[in-house]
């Protein structure tokens, strides 16, 4: 465990590495298999939000006017309040907070703490994701878990539970639409927010076999995204021939936001499972 980075390790080459600047998760293994998508171009300056794995987006997902795209959560250091615990069913926990300071309060000025419980099992890890209200008003905010799949080839995977289903197309100048596919496959830039997303997804990549299955607890919204290859070539911390093989599911609660008065909390999280 480095200075910055902390690894859950539950053994049978199977580990979760968290790096502490935005509670990013980084990598996922399991059974020796790297679940996740990080790109060999980020930059780790502890500056710009890491590209890949699983960024924490909060208090604000997407554009903001108050501060930072996709908020300050996943640009801030995070403290890790549990070191790496390992439990009676041989699962490996570890918590990551993040409270107001004075930099969140120059852009967004409430007090809130998120707790983000990370728990490493067999085959899946469990995020539950919980803001407190710790001020004295009421504030409003939207939040997302930014999931980055490795898949071989995006143009073979496949996403199911989103027919039926309208999504904002933000490539359309985001219009509204309604999903008919059973199962979704990515031949194109890509960048939906689908709404009511309530029963989770099974992410197929038909080319390996490989199934990760995503079950949501009150995070409504899934964001699907990949950006192609002109958009990648525009991006200086995305390899202009990584697109393909990535694939951004994210579970969020970002087409209305959440309100929360004094002293409540909000409490969310997501398992992913690998088959």
């Amino acid at each position: 465990m480095s200075a910055d980075r902390v690894v859950l390790e539950r053994g049978k080459d199977t580990s979760l590495t968290v790096h502490l600047f935005g509670a990013t998760v980084i990598s996922w293994k399991c059974n020796g298999s790297e679940i996740l998508f990080l790109s060999k171009k980020s930059l780790f300056d502890n500056k710009k939000a890491i590209r890949g794995g699983i960024p924490v987006c909060f208090p604000q997902f997407g554009p903001w006017d108050l501060g930072p795209q996709h908020g300050f959560a996943r640009i801030s250091t995070w403290t890790l309040e549990q070191a790496p615990k390992t439990l009676s069913s041989g699962d490996v926990t570890a918590v990551f907070t993040l409270t107001d300071n004075d930099e969140t309060r120059k852009m967004w000025n409430h007090g809130f703490k998120v707790t983000y419980t990370l728990t490493l099992k067999e085959t899946e890890f469990v995020s539950d994701f919980v803001v407190k209200n710790t001020g004295e008003d009421s504030f409003s905010f939207t939040a997302l878990l930014h999931t980055y799949l490795g898949v071989s080839d995006v143009t073979k995977a496949t996403v199911s539970g989103l027919k039926g289903l309208q999504y904002i197309d933000k490539v359309k100048e985001g219009k509204v639409f309604t999903e008919q596919r059973e199962l979704v496959t990515i031949p194109e830039n890509y960048d939906r927010v689908y709404m009511n997303t309530q029963g989770g997804h099974i992410v197929h990549d038909t080319a390996t076999g490989k199934t990760i299955i995503i079950k949501k607890t009150n995070l409504p919204d899934t964001v699907v995204w990949n950006p192609w290859e002109e958009k990648a070539k525009a991006m200086s911390d995305f390899g202009d021939d990584e697109y393909p093989k990535m694939l951004c599911v994210e579970a969020g609660h970002v087409s209305s936001p959440v309100t929360l008065d004094p002293g409540a909390s909000f409490v969310a999280g997501q398992v992913i499972v690998a088959k």
